[in-house]
């Protein structure tokens, strides 16, 4: 049986959406003191079991799930062109899956409705009424409304109607804006995302050498968690841990102790960090400090090169600044990253800014640390110095040397060229994590 604060945990998400909480209540039902029922409730809010509202108390709510960053609603199309609701309010919250400009005949454009799209047209009656019956809502541009019938059919289809002033182009340029902003924005990876369902393997406090063997043939794994009796994480045990004991000895003499650990809600990039600085291949992921899986090296570099490769990334800042430049590589194992210095890439004063150049210098030491090994970088300390303004449309190389390169830090020295002069210096150290 768990602690009391478990047992109230487990009793909440027992409760049926809706029903009203309180301290009291809890505290009678569960026979805890109010102090304990209390931290509980407020241990549950976090967690997103229940909320607290205004003139209302605390309820009981469903756990909010992770949304599409993709999806866009047709109310918040309304507010994206500042536009009025003519008809079909009951459908605003319906998901918008594409958008069509009704720039083409009649007949042409059934081809292209589908139920969730959003036609886009002028003051043409027919296709408006078109659109709706094939289940698609409507955004009438040039400050144009719809007739009585066309806003009677939008309201039986629960299908919105929405006026707008903009012309045609500058809707679309909007919309598509509005969605590619969101593509952008993803969401931050957690522990949760990546950790695999695979079953469990771990070692119990009273386990032995000869247990661990066993456990480690079957399971092809040379790291394993120990637990104790309640599921809390005790140590970890590892090959080297056993290598000179005797089959008999217990687990407990031989394994590491108080390991770090990390919670479901830990972002990737946060758990990359202790596994390079304090070099750990394994960590166990708990919650209410109880093991519920384990976090390998390898999940993590999955889940970074994963968020790398989204489409979404290509059109970033840092890949509208490397879009032009192409990487070169030298004998004496040096790497330049080559390109022209586009309009984009310029500050007020019409030469190189500091935050684009500062991505060629980050991207060419990466590449030149991934010629010598396979590894990712996270950069801990930049050193720059600045000799040259770098005007526009000049050709740019940025070359990478490699100065150290150990196990867990590197240290790359950049220089930057415009055309024969000599125009920035940088000093990179970074952590290292291998793939």
């Amino acid at each position: 049986m768990g602690t009391k604060h478990e047992q109230i945990l487990s009793y909440i998400e027992s409760l049926p959406i809706g029903a009203r909480i309180s301290v009291r209540g809890v505290a009678r039902t569960l026979r805890v003191s109010e102090g304990t029922a209390y931290r509980a409730i407020k241990e549950a809010e976090l967690q997103g079991l229940v909320s607290a509202i205004d003139r209302i108390g605390t309820v009981r709510i469903e756990r909010p799930q992770k949304k599409h960053i993709e999806r866009l609603t047709f109310a918040e199309v309304v507010g994206i062109v500042d536009g009025t609701v003519l008809g079909g309010r009951d459908g605003l919250y319906k998901t918008l899956n594409k958008f069509v400009i009704g720039a083409m005949q009649l007949e042409a454009a059934v081809r292209y409705i589908e139920p969730g799209s959003l036609m886009i047209v002028g003051n043409r009656e027919q296709v408006q009424r078109m659109s709706l019956e094939h289940g698609a809502a409507v955004l009438i541009t040039g400050g144009f409304t719809a007739s009585e019938e066309v806003q009677r059919l939008a309201n039986e289809r629960q299908l919105p109607i929405i006026s707008c002033t903009y012309d045609t182009f500058t809707t679309a340029t909007l919309i598509n804006r509005a969605i590619y902003d969101r593509l952008i924005k993803k969401d931050i990876v957690f522990v949760e995302d990546v950790l695999s369902n695979q079953q469990l393997a771990v070692l119990p406090r009273r386990a032995t050498v000869r247990d661990y063997l066993d456990i480690a043939e079957k399971s092809g794994h040379s790291r394993f968690p120990v637990v104790d009796d309640a599921g809390r994480v005790v140590g970890i045990v590892t090959a080297r841990d056993v290598a000179e004991s005797a089959p008999d000895t217990p687990v407990e003499q031989v394994m590491s102790r108080n390991p770090h650990t990390v919670s479901l809600k830990t972002p990737i990039a946060s758990a990359a960090h202790q596994m390079v600085w304090e070099d750990i291949e394994l960590m166990p992921v708990v919650q209410n400090k109880r093991l519920v899986g384990v976090l390998s090296r390898q999940d993590v570099i999955r889940a970074l090169q994963l968020t790398s490769r989204q489409p979404q990334m290509s059109e970033t800042v840092e890949g509208i600044v490397l879009r032009g430049f192409e990487e070169v590589h030298h004998d004496d194992r040096t790497l330049s990253v080559v390109g022209e210095v586009t309009a984009q890439m310029t500050g007020a004063t019409g030469t190189l800014a500091t935050g684009p150049l500062m991505v060629l210098i980050e991207n060419c030491a990466l590449a030149c640390l991934q010629r010598n090994r396979k590894v990712d970088m996270v950069v801990e300390n930049v050193t720059l110095y600045f000799m040259k303004p770098v005007p526009v449309d000049a050709r740019l190389e940025v070359r990478a040397r490699i100065l150290d390169f150990g196990r867990r830090f590197a240290k790359v020295d950049v220089e930057v060229y415009a055309g024969q002069d000599f125009s920035a210096k940088a000093m990179l150290t970074t952590q290292v994590l291998e793939r």
